[in-house]
């Protein structure tokens, strides 16, 4: 039995993002029945050298569809890092997911073993098609999102792993 690209990305992000807008939505009601500012938990970080929760949300989401975008050979939209509250953040998720989502299965086929030029910061880094999704798209969503995750549940949301795993 083979698995397509497409099985390997495009419900696998979907997937982790989705549970992503889902742990926002747990944080947006546990802000609202503590009685604060859900800005407090956007603006909260893990470390003094680490993103916000902001940013964590915004790279997962990026790093999604830029990262699908270049596997199919597509444009990937620009967002601009301006989300202040919970809600603009799951806006954004529901941006990226509607982008992702619209690849179709057609536009992933081709050579896994092709290889990518990716810029990653002052470096171009080259990947085959297979390595830059699951050794970086992958995990760097997962990493982002796992950050996230453990932000909020430092600030007291009530969160589980089934949260994290997403139905």
């Amino acid at each position: 039995m083979s698995i397509s690209f497409y099985e390997i990305s495009i419900p696998v992000l979907v997937h982790q993002l989705t549970a992503l807008s889902n742990m926002l939505g747990k944080a947006a009601e546990s802000a609202a029945a503590r009685n604060f500012d859900g800005a407090v938990l956007v603006n909260d970080r893990l470390a003094p050298d680490m993103f916000p929760l902001s940013k964590q949300v915004q790279i997962a989401c990026d790093i999604g569809k830029r990262g699908v975008a270049r596997l199919a050979d597509v444009a990937a939209p620009g967002f601009d890092d301006v989300e202040t509250t919970l809600e603009q953040l799951q806006e954004r998720i529901s941006r990226t997911l509607a982008f992702i989502e619209s690849i179709a299965p057609a536009a992933l086929e081709g050579d896994p073993g092709r290889e990518l030029q990716i810029p990653l910061g002052a470096e171009i880094r080259t990947f085959t098609a297979l390595g830059y999704l699951t050794g970086f798209i992958l995990p760097n969503v997962y990493f982002h999102a796992s950050t996230a995750y453990a932000i909020l549940r430092q600030n007291g949301v009530p969160l589980g792993k089934r949260d994290f795993l997403g139905a």
